[in-house]
């Protein structure tokens, strides 16, 4: 036994000397933050037992714009090895909080750099099919390269997220084969790449863009809006069901009162619930109400 570790250390020493890099074998856990629960789910499907993961919005019942960075935020961030955003203007004060605690060791994925979007662009990027499975890849290869050990089983469960996503968004192309071009609308564009996906026609995108960035919609579009929900010719409301305000509550009885299906979507994954099962679930509202009004 003590002859094969003198030939084991004698051996690291030999590629020490040659100048080679030894591998960054992780000691212990990999640590990552998220800024998005749903992110962190993500995270913890790719990494498994060999990750910790801390997700910093994680209430459903908060407004995901209203959140304040405090110390423990920054602190969490500071020990991180790997942190996932969203980026494009949607959480801007991670950016703020990376910067003030830089760390050369730290990996940072960026899910909005990684579909070429940026300020300025619809920021609910994950409800975007490419986004999870990007971000998805990204996280594995980082994982890989600082956990090498570890490799096999981060690529194993890439592949098992992709073709559970994958399945998820069959869903998304049955709306689009049976429904494309049914015309739609939303009080904020939380669902709005989604609904692309599914081929449905978005309205009154510049309220939406208003509403989002908490300023008034001009009087045409707010009239242009009420009138969709008033004469039928949208077939579903989506709002954002954790920011809700009188402007809202207005729309959702004039979408009550024309027959307007209303479905509730949100900036966060709600709770007991997984990436797949969340997504599955809003898919399934939009088919049975589409089929409702049919």
């Amino acid at each position: 036994m003590r002859a094969n570790m003198r030939n084991l250390l004698l051996a690291g020493l030999a590629i020490i000397g040659s100048g080679l890099a030894l591998p960054a074998f992780a000691a212990g856990p990999v640590t990552i933050v998220a800024a998005e629960n749903f992110y962190g789910d993500l995270a913890t499907q790719i990494g498994g037992d060999h990750v910790t993961v801390t997700s910093i919005l994680s209430n459903p019942d908060d407004d995901p714009h209203l959140f304040e960075s405090s110390a423990s935020t920054a602190r969490s961030l500071a020990d991180a090895d790997v942190v996932i955003y969203n980026g494009a203007d949607y959480d801007p004060w991670m950016d703020k909080l990376l910067s003030a605690s830089t760390n050369g060791a730290r990996t940072a994925i960026v899910a909005a750099d990684l579909v070429g979007k940026k300020s300025g662009d619809n920021p609910h990027l994950w409800y975007d099919p490419k986004t999870l499975p990007a971000v998805a890849a990204a996280l594995a290869s980082a994982l890989e390269q600082r956990d090498p050990v570890n490799a096999a089983a981060y690529d194993a469960n890439l592949k098992t997220f992709d073709a559970a996503f994958a399945a998820v968004l069959q869903g998304a192309d049955a709306v689009k084969a049976q429904y494309a071009g049914t015309p739609v609308t939303a009080t904020e564009p939380v669902f709005g790449y989604m609904a692309e996906a599914m081929g449905l026609k978005m309205l009154n995108y510049d309220f939406q863009v208003a509403t989002m960035n908490d300023t008034e919609p001009s009087p045409s579009d707010v009239a242009a809006f009420e009138d969709s929900l008033k004469n039928g010719t949208v077939k579903i409301l989506f709002y954002n069901s954790q920011v809700t305000d009188d402007t809202t509550a207005r729309l959702l009885d004039l979408a009550k009162a024309g027959n307007v299906p209303v479905i509730g979507v949100t900036e966060t994954e709600p709770a007991g619930q997984t990436i797949e099962s969340w997504f599955s679930g809003q898919i399934a509202a939009v088919q049975s109400a589409l089929k409702a009004k049919s």
